[in-house]
């Protein structure tokens, strides 16, 4: 039997071991962030935050600038608006919801969205009796998109514009004709996420920003650099945002109103970290208790030819041999869980048209955490 003292000093040993290993680890990560950055000094700034709790690894990192106007130096810890990476907790909220029995996937919309909204899809020809929550969390309702060409050319405009969800809603209806009837086709639209923001209220009686915050318990799980960016108070003690760009319509994050992408489709800003620890807490069932309720969260709605969208992410491929759940923001904002390695990775690029590197980068660390 050993003594205690060499059990200790065993047990100190393994740690130092895995200390060691970790930092190996997370130098041979900054290499390839500084690589293609270095090569890409166009992307302006690249963050990015790596979980694997399995092999102790919580690693957070940036290169580059947060502002290319000033040439501020970025910091690791810096927030950035995710915008369509909102849409994965607008999907767990709703699934917390399920959760606590308060309505139901296949559940239709119509005594659930506001009457004007309701009365504006009617007057569309749409069938709200047909359409459920599952269509809403999956783009499979049929409902077309206020976000088309003349959305964007209206914003890039009219930048200072401020948009209320109901315009948003009223411009997708008068603009588009519905896609096809609910269940039938794949098609991604933010229309989607307002009006399953709009059951959040209902449902909960409270803004539905506040109600995802507590469906959610922000607070419980640290997410404190995670908030709505313009529906509540800037958050104690996070820095401040990075400047993100888009150098096709030379305009930043910055120029534009937020409300222009705000009301569940997006709105949420976050840091690297953030983002990560919310895909693996949620991955993980933290969040979402009920195993099969959230292995729906990542199980096709349509045949994965047709959609690989499922309810707030999407189950994708990578590369063709690595199995992810995943989505992507405006801006150049990507986060994914690797489930065969309890890994996640979030990646944000601050110029938008070179977003592409995210995978590149996501793949080469994904490979060093393998070998």
């Amino acid at each position: 039997m050993k003594k205690p003292i060499q059990i200790f000093l065993i047990a100190l040993f393994l740690a130092l071991s895995a200390g060691v290993t970790a930092q190996s680890v997370e130098n041979k990560f900054q290499q390839v962030l500084d690589s293609v950055y270095n090569t890409n000094k166009d992307a302006v700034g690249i963050m990015i935050h790596v979980e694997t709790p399995d092999k102790n690894i919580s690693w957070t990192s940036a290169v580059g600038y947060a502002d290319k106007s000033t040439q501020q130096a970025i910091n690791k810890n810096q927030p950035a608006i995710i915008a369509s990476n909102t849409k994965t907790y607008v999907a767990a909220a709703i699934l917390k919801l399920v959760e606590e029995g308060k309505i139901s996937l296949d559940q239709s919309i119509e005594n659930s969205i506001n009457p004007k909204t309701k009365e504006l899809l009617i007057g569309d020809d749409y069938n709200v009796k047909r359409i459920t929550v599952k269509h809403l969390l999956s783009h499979t309702s049929g409902i077309a998109d206020y976000v088309n060409d003349e959305y964007f050319a209206f914003v890039f405009e009219n930048k200072d514009h401020e948009w209320s969800r109901d315009e948003q809603i009223q411009f997708a209806v008068e603009k588009e004709e519905p896609i096809a009837e609910a269940g039938k086709v794949f098609k991604y639209g933010d229309i989607n996420y307002l009006l399953l923001t709009e059951i959040i209220e209902n449902k909960t009686g409270k803004p539905f920003y506040t109600a995802v915050r507590q469906l959610l318990d922000f607070k419980k799980h640290k997410l404190n650099n995670t908030w709505w960016y313009s529906l509540e108070d800037y958050p104690e003690n996070v820095l401040p945002l990075v400047q993100q760009y888009y150098k096709e319509y030379d305009v930043a994050a910055s120029d534009l109103h937020p409300s222009f992408d705000l009301y569940g489709g997006g709105g949420l800003a976050a840091t690297t970290k953030d983002l990560a620890m919310f895909f693996q807490l949620l991955f993980e069932g933290e969040i979402i208790k009920d195993k099969k309720l959230l292995e729906q969260m990542h199980t096709y709605v349509l045949p994965k030819e047709e959609s690989v969208y499922c309810l707030g992410v999407q189950n994708i491929s990578f590369y063709r041999t690595i199995t992810g759940y995943y989505h992507g923001g405006f801006w150049g904002t990507d986060s994914m869980y690797i489930p065969d390695m309890n890994t996640t990775i979030s990646v944000y690029i601050l110029e938008k048209e070179k977003r592409d590197l995210n995978a590149e980068i996501s793949y080469k660390v994904l490979q060093i955490i393998k070998e």
